[in-house]
């Protein structure tokens, strides 16, 4: 295994780590300041609002795996395909579980660390 994956894979491991904390701070300096999310049934966005759903969402835990099934990397540019399963519980709510694969890419940047730049999350509902 190549520096650059063991680093993209440790990337994917702090992200859900972070999300399972609730350290929003992290898991934002984990991707670039142009990164896109395209989720099924709406418009892409973009970091800042990344950020601002997160924020309502403070409270929730989130508990999950990622899988990685492909990891390639071309340059300074790699991609991921990952299976996710994630279940998320509101406070005082009842949980919901999503599973699903994401198409993920990231890039390395100037300093050298590897930040997620687009993914495509296909995550659905599951019992």
């Amino acid at each position: 295994m190549t520096e650059d994956e063991k680093a993209i894979r440790a990337l994917i491991e702090t992200w859900m780590s972070a999300s399972r904390e609730g350290d929003l701070e992290t898991v934002l300096g984990l991707m670039t300041d142009d990164v896109v999310f395209m989720v099924p049934g709406r418009e892409p966005f973009g970091k800042a609002e990344f950020a601002a759903q997160s924020r309502a969402m403070s409270g929730m835990k989130i508990d999950g795996k990622s899988e990685v099934v492909e990891l390639e990397i071309l340059g300074d540019w790699a991609f991921i395909r990952s299976h996710i399963d994630l279940t998320v519980t509101p406070p005082d709510g009842e949980s919901v579980r999503r599973s699903g694969y994401t198409l993920t890419l990231v890039r390395k940047e100037g300093d050298g660390s590897w930040r997620l730049a687009r993914d495509a999350n296909l995550l659905s509902g599951k019992t």
